[in-house]
C-alpha cells in the first residue's frame, strides 16, 4: 500500500484565524470562552462559548458570495484556502481527476436553518424561503463547494457522524490514497454551532458546562468540578498525499499517517460506555494497523470534553490499552482551549497532534487544578504548561454521540 503523508494545513478556530496563531495560542495555553455575542443570551443556561474572535466575512468573500454560505461552509473554504496555500498546490499542473474531497460537518448549516425557520413564522407561515437555503444548509454542501472551486472531480463525500465525523474523513482519505484510489485528498472538518437552538438544545440535554461566572476555565478536562463541554466553532483542513505525490512536488512533509480505528460503542445514543469499550477497540485498530504495539505511542491528543462520564471512560480505555507504559505516555486535552467544535473538533485536534509530532512539543491542558479522584495520579495530563518531548508516534481521538469512536494514528516523518 501508498504511503500517506501530510502536506498542508489550514485553520480558522476560536483561539486562531490561522494555523500559526493558532499553534501559538495552544502552546501558550490561551482560553478561547467567552460571553456570547452572537445572540443575547441572557434566558439560556449557559452564556458563553468559544466564538471566533473578530471576525467579519466580508474580511474573505465579497457579499454576493457571503450571502450563498452558511457559517459552516465560509470557516471550511478559509482553512482550505490556507492548506492549499501551505502545501504548495498547482491544480492546473496536477491531474485533477487523482484529486478528492472528504470534508466533514457534524451539523451543517445550523445557523441557516435556524434563521429561515423564524423567518417563515414571523410571516405568518408563508413560504417565503431563500433560494439557497436548501443548498446552504446540507451537511455535504461544503465539500461539493470545495471541489466545484478548485475542479477537483476525484472521491467527493460527507462522512457524518457527529464528533467523530472529521476525524473519520482524515481516516477515509487516508484509505483512499493508501489503496491508490487518489493521489491527493482536502479532508478536515468545519462547524458553526453558536446558535439559538444549539445551545438550547444542548442545554436541555444536560451536556454543557453552566458555569458563566468563570466561563474562561469551564472548560476543564479531567477534573472534579467539571461540569460539562464548552461549545466552540471553527474549521480545520489537511492537505494529505501518497508519499509518492509529495515527493515528486518536493513538498514540505509535516507527518506521516499510519493507521485509523473506526469502530462503535454500541451503548447509547448520547452517552459514551461506562468503561470506554469503543474507544479501546478504535485506538487498539488503528495500532494495530499501524504495525506498531501500544508502548510505541509517545502522545495521545485525547477527545476529554470536560464532561463527567465521557472523561473517565476515555481514561478507562486508555488504561486498559496502555497499562503499564502509561507513564511513558503523554496526554492532552486541548478542548480546554479550543472548546469542543462538534464535527470539526477531530480536524483541529488532528492539525495539533501533525504538529507535536513535526516540532516534539505537547500543548498543555489548562483550567484543571484537581483532577478527579478516579483518574490515576500517575498520569501525565500535561497540566498548565506546554512541554517539550521526542514524538515519533502520535494518536488522537474523537468520539460522536451515536456511540462512534474514532483513532487517528501519526508518525514522525522519516524519508
Amino acid at each position: 500500500m501508498k504511503r500517506v503523508v501530510i502536506t498542508g494545513l489550514g485553520a480558522i478556530t476560536p483561539i486562531g484565524k490561522n494555523v500559526t496563531h493558532y499553534w501559538k495560542n495552544l502552546l501558550n495555553g490561551i482560553s478561547g470562552a467567552n460571553k456570547i455575542s452572537r445572540f443575547d443570551s441572557t434566558n439560556f443556561k449557559t452564556q458563553f462559548a468559544c466564538e471566533i474572535k473578530e471576525y467579519d466575512v466580508l474580511d474573505y468573500f465579497g457579499r454576493k458570495e457571503a450571502r450563498k454560505l452558511d457559517r459552516y461552509s465560509q470557516y471550511g473554504l478559509i482553512s482550505t484556502e490556507e492548506a492549499i496555500k501551505d502545501a504548495k498546490l498547482e491544480f492546473s499542473t496536477l491531474n485533477s481527476n487523482r484529486i478528492g474531497v472528504i470534508f466533514s460537518s457534524g451539523i451543517g448549516g445550523f445557523e441557516t436553518f435556524e434563521n429561515e425557520v423564524i423567518e417563515y413564522t414571523k410571516n405568518d407561515f408563508n413560504p417565503r424561503f431563500n433560494p439557497f437555503f436548501i443548498p446552504k444548509i446540507i451537511a455535504n454542501g461544503l465539500s461539493g463547494m470545495i471541489s466545484i472551486k478548485y475542479g477537483l472531480r476525484g472521491v467527493n463525500y460527507t462522512p457524518v457522524t457527529a464528533c467523530a465525523s472529521s476525524t473519520q474523513s482524515i481516516i477515509q482519505a487516508f484509505n483512499y490514497i493508501r489503496l491508490e484510489k487518489a493521489d491527493i485528498i482536502i479532508t478536515g472538518g468545519s462547524e458553526a454551532p453558536i446558535t439559538q437552538a444549539s445551545i438550547g438544545g444542548f442545554n436541555a440535554m444536560k451536556a454543557m458546562s453552566t458555569n458563566n461566572t468563570n466561563y474562561i476555565t469551564a472548560s476543564k478536562p479531567f477534573d472534579t468540578n467539571r461540569d460539562g463541554f464548552v461549545v466552540g466553532e471553527g474549521a480545520g483542513t489537511l492537505i494529505i498525499e501518497s508519499l509518492d505525490s509529495a515527493l515528486k512536488r518536493n513538498a514540505n512533509i509535516y507527518a506521516e499517517i499510519i493507521g485509523g480505528g473506526e469502530t462503535s460503542d454500541a451503548y447509547h445514543i448520547t452517552g459514551t460506555h461506562p468503561e470506554g469499550l469503543g474507544a479501546y477497540l478504535a485506538m487498539e485498530n488503528g495500532i494495530k494497523e499501524a504495525k506498531i504495539t501500544p508502548k510505541d505511542i509517545d502522545y495521545i491528543n485525547a477527545h476529554a470534553t470536560s464532561t463527567g462520564l465521557g472523561d473517565l471512560s476515555e481514561i478507562k480505555a486508555i488504561e486498559k490499552l496502555f497499562q503499564s507504559n502509561i507513564n511513558n505516555i503523554q496526554i492532552s486535552a486541548t478542548k480546554s482551549m479550543t472548546g469542543h467544535l462538534l464535527g470539526a473538533t477531530g480536524a483541529i485536534e488532528a492539525i495539533a497532534t501533525c504538529l507535536s509530532v513535526n516540532k516534539d512539543l505537547i500543548p498543555p491542558t489548562i483550567n484543571t487544578t484537581k483532577i478527579d479522584e478516579n483518574i490515576p495520579n500517575e498520569l501525565n495530563l500535561s497540566l498548565g504548561t506546554k512541554s517539550y518531548k521526542k514524538i515519533n508516534y502520535a494518536l488522537s481521538n474523537s468520539f460522536g454521540f451515536g456511540g462512534h469512536c474514532s483513532a487517528l494514528i501519526l508518525k514522525k516523518y522519516v524519508g
